[in-house]
């Protein structure tokens, strides 16, 4: 008996549990080690060096530094540039295996949610002030106004939203803020006639883009290069020209596929979901009863940029994190609650309303931070980087930043945090070059391009949470942004081995 019912591709969240239960097994087959961690203390001005999870304290000079052989100015340390604990080198030791069971499979995704709580509340909180925005009118208005405006011009919106986004990116690392922007922007590119991957792409490839060549990123490339014991200054020309290169590239890859589904909507890779995702969307753009972008609406979708604004300063400027964001969107709320002169009772229903329909990707979020949870107690993650470290041994210098490029992507798959990468591997990973000629800031430069190309495809990243918003699935988004990411990767090549030989 013939069964032709189609098999679909599995949710988001299928495939994180998937990949957990994965790493679980892989807990059982790799072998458990780690490496001695050093942390700066900043109230006793002593170092901590952790060995076996018995804590030992040293003095804060570079003379420490220099007999743990690890090169970096004491400053880095002092003055807060450097504020989690550091691997140190040679100190990898085996351990005991510390295999995962199912019932720490099971606890993982919870585990997850609560390690992550800060990042779900913020993702929640965003999506009751697009309810509350929604239930004004303000986007239809301001879809509307904008889609007079650019008739004809569409594919401004790409180059706009794209560039400002990897701007973003690349100063001060923006990525999770950027799950509030596709509620947002989808109608406005559906207005415009492309479909959905459009939007998803002109935020994702230009948050990717920019993170992935980070110029003054202090997640990534300051604190990189502060466990590299070089300045963040070394190497920024040519993370300039990745930068200019690649965003020149994503923009005309994602025009071009733009231009063709606008021509032809057949050939949109998502095309069989054209009615379900404008029904989900599209209402903003479909609807007859269209209000006029009156002073009200004006001063309502003004408030809402400006919290944008004031979170974007407050975390280049302020060191604001996930609470001070967070309050500065609900504070929002409130202000446009009391702006469109919104009912008490109302306005709580509908922001419970809209945080809910984010709810989805805040799961996702929390499952993804499982896997790493699972590594960790597993002892793995270390491991790998030791083994990752003895790869490069012999190589000549093209040979060996390419491969860099490539361990720093795979790497990227068990440590998917910037900052956690880059004091957990630089002060491994660094001092191989030195003898090969290879400088330092060029070992920077292939743990920004491995980390940011992984990150297009990475399914313990953004990506998953991203596609769950616009209900694409993964499969598709990879027939999409394949092409990009070989073309992406060839470019990466070419500058990292010209670099080496300049």
């Amino acid at each position: 008996m013939a069964f032709n019912k189609k098999i679909s591709f599995p949710t988001a969240h299928s495939i994180l549990l998937i990949i957990a239960g994965l790493v679980a097994i892989l807990t059982w087959l790799i072998p458990a080690g780690q490496y001695d961690r050093l942390s700066y203390n900043k109230e006793t001005n002593s170092f901590h060096c952790n060995h076996l999870g018995n804590d030992k304290m040293l003095v804060a000079n570079q003379n420490t530094l220099d007999s743990l052989n690890i090169q970096i100015p004491i400053e880095k340390f002092t003055n807060g540039d450097i504020w989690k604990p550091i691997s140190i080198p040679g100190t990898y030791h085996k351990l005991d295996p510390s295999p995962q069971g199912i019932i720490a499979f099971i606890k993982s995704p919870l585990k997850g949610i609560m390690g992550v709580s800060d990042i779900i509340l913020l993702v929640l909180i965003i999506g009751g002030l697009i309810g509350i925005v929604n239930a004004t009118g303000a986007f239809e208005a301001g879809i509307s106004w904008l889609a007079a405006v650019l008739k004809g011009k569409e594919y401004v919106l790409i180059i706009l939203v794209t560039t400002l986004i990897a701007i973003g990116g690349t100063t001060f690392g923006l990525a999770e803020e950027t799950i509030a922007f596709y509620p947002i922007l989808i109608p406005v590119f559906l207005a415009a006639k492309y479909d959905a991957i459009v939007p998803l792409a002109s935020i994702y490839v230009g948050s990717a883009m920019g993170t992935m060549a980070s110029t003054v990123n202090p997640f990534s490339t300051i604190i990189a290069s502060d466990a590299a014991g070089i300045n963040w200054t070394a190497g920024i020309n040519g993370r300039f020209v990745m930068l200019a290169l690649g965003l020149l590239i994503c923009i005309s890859y994602i025009i071009w596929y733009a231009q063709k589904v606008k021509k032809e909507p057949t050939k949109s890779i998502i095309f069989d979901q054209k009615e379900e995702i404008e029904k989900l969307f599209g209402n903003m753009i479909t609807s007859n009863n269209i209000s006029k972008l009156n002073l009200r609406l004006r001063l309502i979708l003004l408030v809402f940029v400006l919290c944008f604004i004031i979170m974007i300063y407050g975390v280049s400027k302020l060191d604001w994190w996930f609470l001070e964001m967070t309050s500065v969107f609900f504070i929002g709320a409130i202000v446009i609650g009391f702006i469109a002169r919104i009912k008490e009772r109302i306005f709580v229903d509908t922001f419970v309303k809209g945080a809910t329909e984010l709810l989805g990707v805040a799961f996702i979020i929390g499952i993804a931070r499982g896997i790493t949870i699972l590594m960790e107690d597993g002892l793995i993650s270390d491991t790998i980087l030791y083994y990752s470290s003895n790869l490069t041994h012999g190589m000549n210098k093209g040979f060996f930043i390419n491969t860099m490029l490539y361990i720093y992507g795979g790497l990227s798959f068990f440590i998917p945090s910037s900052s956690g990468m880059a004091v957990l591997t630089m002060p491994i990973m660094s001092p191989l070059g030195d003898g090969l000629g290879v400088a330092r800031e060029y070992i920077v430069n292939a743990y920004q391009y491995g980390m940011g190309l992984f990150a297009f495809i990475n399914p313990t990243g953004l990506i998953l949470a991203s596609l769950a918003i616009v209900k694409v699935g993964y499969d598709k988004w990879l027939r999409f942004i394949s092409p990009l990411v070989l073309m992406l990767l060839f470019l990466t090549m070419v500058l990292l081995t010209i670099s080496v030989y300049l």
